[in-house]
């Protein structure tokens, strides 16, 4: 909890923001957090013929391990590895990063629904309980947030928790949690100028 008061206290997390992570985690004590520190790849298994393989480039391979690894921000459990390459378990998918010298993740944005979102990102749409764990992860860590965890499309079909942030080198990052997850495929229109949305014509 100390961990969060000092993100708050560097403008890494606004007040409601703030207030949502501390509650998790004096609700749980240290099993929020401690939950996403273990191999939280194990809330998802995969086989291998299903899971997802995205490789990215960084500009450090030791700063981007002590970022992704066990003991970073994310936790992840580590795979194969080499000087210049490393694999990790992403919530059950495979993710590699490879050094690349000299890189510098791009800076594009893209507003939705009143967040100026980065482009291009990846992340993982999560349960409730499992983004909230690793919110709190992220804020302990000292991480700042691009955009910070908060709802968005309240009330609407694909409502969902939502957080940005970068790894070291500049990688974008959104973890998400849809309030319906049903939903997480839905087939319909956004008109973001008021927030409505329109059906499309035999979509769900």
């Amino acid at each position: 909890l100390e961990s969060l008061e000092a993100a708050a206290d560097a403008g890494m997390l606004d007040a409601n923001a703030m207030g949502e992570l501390a509650g998790i985690v004096g609700a749980a004590g240290d099993g929020a957090v401690g939950a996403a520190q273990t191999n939280a790849s194990e809330a998802a298994p995969r086989t291998a013929c299903q899971a997802f393989h995205l490789a990215i480039p960084v500009h450090d391979i030791e700063a981007a391990r002590a970022f992704y690894g066990p003991g970073g921000a994310l936790g992840l459990a580590e795979g194969r590895r080499s000087a210049r390459w490393q694999d990790y378990d992403l919530f059950g998918h495979q993710l590699v990063l490879h050094q690349v010298d000299g890189y510098e993740g791009a800076a594009a944005q893209s507003g939705v629904d009143g967040d100026p979102v980065p482009v291009p990102h990846f992340g993982l749409a999560l349960s409730t309980g499992a983004f909230h764990a690793l919110a709190a992860r992220v804020a302990a860590s000292g991480v700042t947030f691009e955009v910070a965890p908060h709802v968005r499309f309240a009330g609407q079909a694909g409502e969902q928790w939502t957080m940005f942030f970068r790894d070291c080198s500049g990688n974008a990052l959104e973890f998400k949690a849809m309030a319906h997850p049903e939903n997480l495929f839905a087939r319909y229109d956004v008109d973001e100028a008021d927030g409505r949305r329109a059906e499309r014509e035999g979509g769900g």
